[in-house]
């Protein structure tokens, strides 16, 4: 037991009482445990539902007036439920238990809903949420099918996500029924699309509405899933080539301590991470998906909050996300399916405050935006030139069961077709003009790292080049030059071509006048 101050007496509402100074014990209800299954079961997957529901333990109810720490594997009553990440069998797998009522039985790292958490924490400490509640989740299963998959129980193809995230209520309604909290990390519904650039292409008669996945008005009819990072450390660490002790320390020590249950727990395998997570979004049947010969369009798309949602002109990330819907619901009238998997990575995973800071610099540089410099703007900002490290990327194609890609919308260089199945030795083969191997390495890796997977992509498609903004000129001279695929359109970009590409200028100033401005303004104010 851990002796923790406790202050409840500040709240004049608790129905609990305690002096300030006084000293609370942690408590908890704890029943009779059930007898605890191994990691690995060898337990049949046709075992019977009775069976396997007298294997779950009794839940331990954390009571959340006092504090439990259970940062350390050896603390008195820390027992995670077990989990074998891979296992095809949901049963002996195990649920992944990661909320705040079952601390000494959570099995996973971290907190759900990402980043999202602590606006959890400040609803509570507003008093505007009942930390007990627990959720309803029976009307809340998925609208259509998705899965299960062979991929499913295949660490190298799933690690970030949990594939039977969206099955909690049909395959973990025994540990619901007896009282455990386990929530959702996938979300599966449906809905509508209304995007001006659809309307756009109906009137131009690109697209012609058929009624059913595209409508008179514009608006298409597409499937989708919201999807929570689910990591398995393990695998994680060896995607990156890494130990799981370097992985842990290193999140551990970027995040300023934020985990210490990371270095103290190794016994705990699954993170949460509060990062980011992803959208699906499926036009046509997404029973179509995992046959390899009906027709498949997809884009793996970064969020570029700027561009996507607000249409600025600085890059071409809204032009290209727009034309691969369009794609995907031509292909969906022809009987096949179109995928967007829309990733949280904006400003290439670096966030949206180093972007604009990597704009500022883009503008205010000797010669203005140039293509030239492009690539190395951002690396003076950030110290490097992209963090959207791709292994982690094709886990919700597996989560799909693809296995084939007839038309890849991306700029992906198509030569690492020919490319060894080793990323080191890409790292190796690919020749780099300048400085900008990193940055270039990882996209290229947005292909390989599918391929590698065992997925096949048939076709590029290249995006238009009425598409491209002005200002994004600068943008797409800077990738095709320095070895993206844009296809045929660009194939006339050169060093002379590379030079002259100049962005907009914006009236910024020189940092050394507005930081005069700046500090005069502040004395001025100070003064008065």
């Amino acid at each position: 037991f851990f002796l923790l101050p406790v202050h409840a007496a500040e709240d004049p509402n608790s129905k609990t009482k305690h002096n300030s100074n006084s000293i609370g014990i942690f408590t908890m209800s704890i029943a009779p445990r059930a007898a605890k299954k191994p990691r690995t079961s060898k337990s049949p997957p046709s075992a019977l539902i009775s069976a396997i529901n007298d294997d779950i333990p009794v839940p331990e109810t954390t009571s959340l007036d006092y504090v439990n720490l259970t940062s350390h594997t050896d603390t008195f009553g820390v027992d995670p439920i077990p989990i074998s990440w891979g296992h095809p069998d949901p049963s002996i797998r195990g649920p992944v238990i990661c909320t705040v009522r079952h601390s000494s039985q959570r099995n996973a790292i971290g907190a759900h809903s990402g980043s999202y958490c602590i606006y959890t924490g400040l609803a509570v400490a507003a008093g505007k949420l009942n930390p007990d509640y627990l959720p309803n989740l029976k009307l809340t299963s998925p609208v259509f099918n998705i899965g299960p998959h062979s991929s499913w129980s295949d660490p190298k193809k799933i690690a970030s996500i949990d594939p039977f995230g969206h099955l909690t209520t049909d395959v973990y309604g025994g540990y619901l029924n007896k009282g455990f909290d386990i929530r959702p990390t996938i979300a599966v519904t449906k809905a509508h699309i209304d995007l001006p650039e659809t309307r756009e292409a109906v009137a131009a008669g690109r697209l012609v509405p058929d009624g059913k996945i595209l409508l008179a008005g514009g608006q298409s009819i597409v499937s989708k899933a919201a999807i929570e990072p689910v990591w398995y450390l393990p695998e994680i660490a060896r995607r990156f080539g890494c130990t799981e002790t370097m992985l842990r320390q290193s999140i551990f020590r970027m995040t300023n301590g934020m985990y210490p249950e990371l270095i103290t727990r190794p016994d705990i395998k699954i993170f949460l991470p509060p990062i980011g997570g992803l959208t699906i979004y499926i036009w046509g049947d997404p029973d179509t998906i995992p046959d390899e010969d009906i027709e498949l369009t997809c884009r793996v798309h970064d969020e570029c909050n700027g561009s996507d949602v607000f249409g600025s002109d600085i890059c071409t990330c809204r032009p290209y996300l727009t034309h691969a819907i369009e794609e995907c619901i031509k292909t969906a009238q022809r009987g096949g399916a179109g995928v967007v998997i829309y990733f949280r990575k904006e400003g290439r995973s670096l966030g949206e405050v180093t972007k604009y800071l990597v704009y500022n610099t883009r503008k205010r540089q000797e010669g203005g935006d140039s293509a030239e410099n492009y690539f190395n703007c951002t690396e003076q900002v950030a110290g490097v030139q992209d963090t959207r490290f791709q292994a982690l990327m094709p886990d919700p194609l597996h989560f799909l069961g693809v296995t084939r890609i007839h038309n890849f919308i991306s700029m992906s260089d198509m030569k690492v077709r020919e490319m060894s199945n080793s990323l080191l030795k890409c790292c190796v083969l690919i020749p780099f003009r300048q400085n900008i191997t990193f940055c270039f390495l990882c996209n290229v890796l947005k292909y390989n790292a599918i391929v590698n997977t065992g997925i096949e992509i048939v076709n590029r498609v290249e995006i238009p080049k009425e598409l491209v903004p002005d200002d994004a000129q600068v943008e797409i001279t800077a990738k095709v030059y320095h070895g993206y695929n844009a296809g045929k359109a660009y194939q006339h970009i050169d060093e002379k071509e590379l030079k002259k590409t100049v962005g907009r200028e914006y009236a910024y100033g020189k940092p050394e006048e507005k930081k005069k401005n700046v500090v005069e303004n502040v004395v001025k104010n100070v003064v008065e």
